[in-house]
């Protein structure tokens, strides 16, 4: 599913035009971004959690080129996904 198709859903099931349904969105993962950028998480009870982790600095190998590239340390974002939406997928 793509951001557009996700905006015409949230439009017709939520009364909004397209234009307020793709703002709404818009705010929404902006918001995300900013707490995760302060490195706060976000909690969407019975969805999941979005975090900040911090991954190592490595030296990894490119089999295609054999060539050693490394990889400094950063910090990236992270899914945990909630009860809810786990048993929605099992099924």
């Amino acid at each position: 599913m793509t951001k557009k198709e996700i905006v015409e859903l949230v439009s017709r099931k939520a009364h909004l035009t397209k234009k307020g349904a793709e703002e709404a969105i818009d705010v929404f993962l902006a918001e995300i971004g900013r707490v995760l950028s302060k490195g706060e998480k976000v909690v969407l009870s019975g969805f999941g959690t979005f975090r900040v982790i911090s991954m190592k600095g490595k030296t990894v190998k490119i089999t295609k080129t054999d060539k050693m590239v490394t990889i400094k340390t950063h910090r990236a974002p992270k899914f945990t996904p909630g009860k809810t939406l786990k048993r929605q997928v099992v099924r």
